[in-house]
C-alpha cells in the first residue's frame, strides 16, 4: 500500500550507487523516515493560537495573555510613558482643548487603559500596577497645571494655547492610524463629522450661553449631588477623546469658581467647598470606573465606527482650543500695537515647534512598534 501512495517519491528517493540502475521501491526503512517527516510537517495555525493575539485595524497587535490583556510595563520608558499620559490628564483638565485619552491612544496605552479601570476590581493587583504610574502623573499635572501652566496662561495665553495646540496636531495622525485601511463608508463619515461638531457645539454652547457663575459660598443639598454628577461628566471627558473637562465646566459655570476656590484663604472661609471637592472626587472616580466597561466592548465589538467618532472629536478639540470662552477675552483685550504682534508671532513659533516635535514623536513610536512586531 506504500509503494502505491508514493510512487514518485519511491523514485526520487530511491538509493543509487555508483554504476547501478537506481531502485524502482523505497526500503522499508526509507518509507518509516519519509513517513516520520510528513508528520512532523508545520500545521496551518488554528483558532486558538490565532486567538492569542489580537490585530487592530491598522495591522498592530495587542498582547494578551491567557487571562485577557497583558497590562505589564516592559520596561522604564513604558512607566514613562504612563506617568507623563497621566500628566497630561491632569494638564486637560486645566488647559482647554488638552486630551488625556488622545495622548493614551499616541502611547498605544488607550485600550489597556480603558481595560485596567474597567476590570479594576476583578483584577486588581495588575490593574493597579498599571495605573499608578497614570495616578501619580496626574497629580503632578494637576499640580503643575494649576501654579505653573494656569501662570503661564496669565502672562502669555495665546502662545501657550498655540504650543498645546500644536502638539495635539502633530499627533493626530496617530489617531487616524487606527482607522488606516478602513472604508470610508457613509455612516462612518457621519460618525466622523458629528464627532468634529460636538466640541465645537460645547464650546459655543460655553461661549454664547453665558451660564451664571455657581456661588460656591451657599449650596443646598441638591448643588452636591449636582457636582456628583459634574465628576462623572469630567470622567467621560477624559475616557472619550476629544471632549474637553475645562469646556465642560465653563458650560455649567463652574470652572472660575473652583479656579477661585483653591487657596487656604478661601477653606479657612468656606470650609463647606471641601465637601464639594469630595463629591466631585467620588464622581469621577464612579465615572472612570463604569464608562470605562461601556467603552471597551464599544472598541471591541464596533472598533471602526468608534475610531472615526473618535477621530471627529480629536480634531474637534484642537479647534475648540482657539475658540473657548477663556481665549474669547484674551481676543477681545487685543489692540492693535506691538504686544499684539508680539504675542501672535510666539504663538505662531510655538504652534509650528508644538507640531514638528509631536510629528516625529509619532514616528519614532511608529518605528518602535514597527520593531516590536
Amino acid at each position: 500500500m506504500l509503494r502505491s501512495a508514493f510512487p514518485q517519491t519511491s523514485r526520487a528517493f530511491a538509493p543509487s550507487g555508483m554504476g547501478e540502475r537506481p531502485s524502482k521501491h523505497l526500503t522499508p526503512g526509507a518509507q518509516k523516515s519519509i513517513i516520520k517527516k510528513i508528520s512532523t510537517f508545520p500545521l496551518r495555525e488554528t483558532r486558538s493560537d490565532m486567538s492569542r493575539q489580537k490585530e487592530t485595524s491598522h495591522g498592530k497587535r495587542q498582547e494578551h495573555t491567557a487571562e485577557g490583556m497583558d497590562l505589564r510595563y516592559k520596561d522604564g520608558k513604558e512607566v514613562a510613558k504612563g506617568g507623563i499620559l497621566g500628566a497630561f490628564i491632569g494638564l486637560a483638565i486645566i488647559v482647554p482643548g488638552v486630551s488625556g485619552s488622545a495622548v493614551a491612544i499616541i502611547f498605544r496605552l488607550y485600550e489597556k487603559l480603558l481595560y485596567a479601570l474597567g476590570g479594576l476590581f476583578r483584577r486588581f493587583k495588575e490593574s493597579a500596577r498599571f495605573l499608578l504610574p497614570i495616578v501619580l502623573g496626574g497629580l503632578v499635572g494637576l499640580v503643575v497645571g494649576f501654579f505653573g501652566v494656569r501662570a503661564l496662561l496669565n502672562l502669555l495665553p495665546f502662545a501657550i494655547v498655540a504650543l498645546f495646540a500644536g502638539l495635539m496636531l502633530g499627533a493626530f495622525p496617530a489617531v487616524t492610524d487606527e482607522i488606516k485601511g478602513e472604508k470610508p463608508t457613509p455612516v462612518r463619515i457621519l460618525l466622523f463629522l458629528l464627532g468634529l461638531a460636538f466640541p465645537l457645539g460645547l464650546s459655543a454652547l460655553s461661549i454664547f450661553g453665558t451660564p451664571d457663575m455657581l456661588s460656591l459660598e451657599e449650596l443646598s443639598w441638591y448643588h452636591y449631588i449636582l457636582f456628583l454628577l459634574v465628576g462623572y461628566a469630567i470622567a467621560i471627558t477624559q475616557l472619550v477623546p476629544g471632549l474637553s473637562a475645562t469646556a465642560l465646566l465653563m458650560t455649567f459655570g463652574c470652572f472660575t469658581p473652583l479656579m477661585n476656590s483653591v487657596s487656604l484663604t478661601y477653606w479657612r472661609e468656606n470650609p463647606m467647598v471641601l465637601l464639594v471637592y469630595v463629591c466631585l472626587v467620588v464622581g469621577f472616580v464612579l465615572g472612570l470606573l463604569t464608562v470605562s466597561n461601556g467603552l471597551s466592548r464599544l472598541l471591541e465589538k464596533k472598533r471602526a465606527p468608534a475610531f472615526y467618532t473618535i477621530a471627529g472629536l480629536s480634531l474637534g478639540s484642537i479647534v475648540t482650543m482657539f475658540f473657548n470662552p477663556e481665549i474669547m477675552e484674551v481676543y477681545e483685550s487685543w489692540t492693535l500695537n506691538a504686544a499684539m504682534w508680539r504675542e501672535l508671532g510666539i504663538g505662531m513659533a510655538l504652534f509650528a515647534v508644538g507640531i514638528i516635535a509631536a510629528h516625529f514623536f509619532v514616528r519614532h513610536e511608529r518605528n518602535r512598534v514597527m520593531k516590536d512586531q
